[in-house]
């Protein structure tokens, strides 16, 4: 049965409506101790003719920056969760693999990662179900007050990063643009929280990091601050694929509820890329998340805000495929996985297909 999610273009006032309502859901913040199923069903009181829709309780697991929240925002803000049946709880985590460890518990049921956790779902302990963007959000910045200006100044300098995540990846590749390897530096690896106050306090020298980190250091070193590589830097050979994510088991036992929630973030994606909405999707993931206003509106060149036609696209031209199978050689090739899997293994292409068609 194809479903259509109303509202998600209407007049200003109806944005303007379901925007007075959307700071009333108040994140979580991380409990990955939690071990009992997210999942719960509510049904609502029916009404005299017709009964009244199951609605589900999920959770769905975020990072603090905008290229993390556009779509689920979208999805959120314009009520299409809601009217894909779910009544979403946020919670927030510092990083992709703390994401998936929460979900192996069973304290959340689905989530958005950044390129570096996606490892983790080459090795079997999380799915892909929806490509969500490329982005162009991550960055390695120097302090030149601290003698670095260019990639060879890092040699023997303290470089603050995230292992395991997108941080990771971009400080290997921009160092790989000099021949330069992690034990070239003094990497310090710590908690992505941790990264901008290091930086900005002068405890390290340079560090990789992600929007709004990135807007945030620049903002306070001013002049100080030399962008060394981004995600722009390697477009061809290194790209930064986020996607949205569920337990294998999920995907296998509740695949009706997964393609509902795919249908809603196709819905997202189709409002949260239109220049027109980039304000007002700012203010609903403000709103959701009390996050401020300016660390949202800072991101717009974060990543390539693709619609629901443009992901389809992707999928079926072969494109989105190749995004994952170059992902894959990068991670082999810096030792992060021992050997190549099948992409169909962990990313679910037949899924954002049968979700897309329902949709349209």
């Amino acid at each position: 049965m194809k479903k259509k999610v109303l509202g998600l273009f209407m007049a200003a006032t109806m944005v303007a409506s379901m925007l007075a309502g959307c700071g009333s859901k108040a994140a979580t913040s991380t409990d990955t101790t939690k071990t009992e199923p997210a999942t719960e069903t509510v049904a609502e009181t029916p009404d005299a003719e017709t009964p009244a829709p199951q609605i589900e309780k999920i959770k769905v697991a975020y990072m603090p920056n905008y290229a993390s929240l556009a779509t689920i925002a979208a999805a959120e803000g314009t009520g299409a969760f809601e009217q894909y049946g779910f009544d979403v709880e946020l919670v927030e985590f510092a990083d992709g693999p703390t994401i998936i460890s929460a979900m192996e518990s069973g304290s959340i049921d689905y989530a958005y990662i950044g390129t570096g956790a996606h490892k983790l779902c080459v090795l079997g302990r999380a799915d892909v179900i929806c490509f969500a963007q490329l982005s162009n959000a991550d960055a390695v910045i120097g302090n030149t007050e601290k003698g670095v200006s260019a990639i060879t100044d890092l040699k023997g300098k303290k470089v603050a990063y995230s292992s395991g995540t997108s941080s990771e990846e971009i400080l290997k590749a921009t160092l790989g643009k000099e021949n330069m390897t992690l034990s070239d530096i003094e990497a310090v690896d710590m908690d992505a929280s941790a990264i901008t106050t290091a930086m900005i306090s002068g405890a390290v020298d340079a560090c990789a990091t992600w929007s709004p980190n990135t807007l945030t250091i620049y903002n306070e070193l001013g002049e100080k601050a030399v962008e060394l590589g981004a995600n722009k830097d390697f477009v061809d050979t290194n790209v930064s694929v986020s996607s949205f994510i569920a337990m294998p088991d999920k995907v296998k036992n509740n695949r009706e509820q997964v393609v509902r929630f795919v249908e809603a973030v196709l819905a997202g994606s189709d409002f949260r890329s239109k220049d027109e909405n980039f304000e007002t999707n700012c203010k609903f993931a403000a709103d959701l998340t009390g996050l401020s206003l300016e660390s949202m509106t800072g991101c717009k060149l974060d990543a390539e805000w693709v619609d629901a036609t443009t992901i389809h696209e992707l999928v079926n031209n072969g494109q989105m495929q190749s995004y994952y199978e170059i992902q894959q050689k990068n991670f082999l090739e810096a030792g992060a996985i021992e050997e190549e899997v099948p992409i169909e293994n962990y990313v679910h292409f037949d899924i954002m297909n049968e979700a897309y068609e329902a949709y349209k």
